[in-house]
């Protein structure tokens, strides 16, 4: 099974959502596609709010990771300009995936599952196996796959406290 979604082949960061946006050219989407400067904007203008959310939270952790270990946010002035001119576009090393996850132990890429509700179809399917170590009622790991679960990327579940405890789960887990 390949990969099918959004951004670089070659990623680093991988963020597994349930849905795609509802739009004609991602209908039949078959593989990994990088997103083209402006791109983002062209979803966000007609799937709505809840795609600009999504994409807006997902520039907004890669820039509240550890400058040390993670070069994203050194790459423009503020997560908004990161997101416009770098964002699971070709050479990101970042991917918005529709698929299920394909976890390997030997590749340094860590893994992010939007939504204990995905998270937890994913398992029943049989389209995941891990063993999640529950932190609390919102995020879970599975340290030896580099996974993480954490709430769905919108303001209201995925809060900016969220999202710093989510840079430093990553940090850490990249540290392992």
């Amino acid at each position: 099974m390949s990969n099918i979604g959004l951004g670089c082949s070659n990623f680093s960061i991988a963020v597994y959502i349930g849905n795609k946006p509802s739009m004609l050219e991602y209908e039949q989407l078959s593989c990994l596609s990088p997103l083209t400067l402006g791109e983002i904007e062209m979803v966000n203008q007609a799937c709505g709010n809840g795609w600009r959310k999504v994409f807006n939270v997902y520039a907004k952790l890669l820039y509240a990771l550890d400058k040390e270990k993670f070069a994203y946010s050194t790459l423009a002035p503020t997560w908004q300009k990161y997101r416009e001119r770098f964002l699971l576009q070709q050479g990101s090393q970042t991917a918005l995936l529709f698929s299920p996850p394909q976890l390997s132990t030997t590749k340094q890429t860590l893994h992010i599952i939007c939504g204990k509700t995905y998270a937890k179809h994913l398992l029943a399917t049989n389209q995941l196996n891990a063993s999640f170590t529950w932190l609390d009622e919102q995020f879970a790991i599975d340290k030896a796959k580099n996974l993480i679960v954490c709430p769905y990327f919108d303001y209201r579940q995925l809060s900016n406290a969220n999202i710093k405890k989510l840079a430093y789960l990553l940090s850490d887990i990249n540290s392992q």
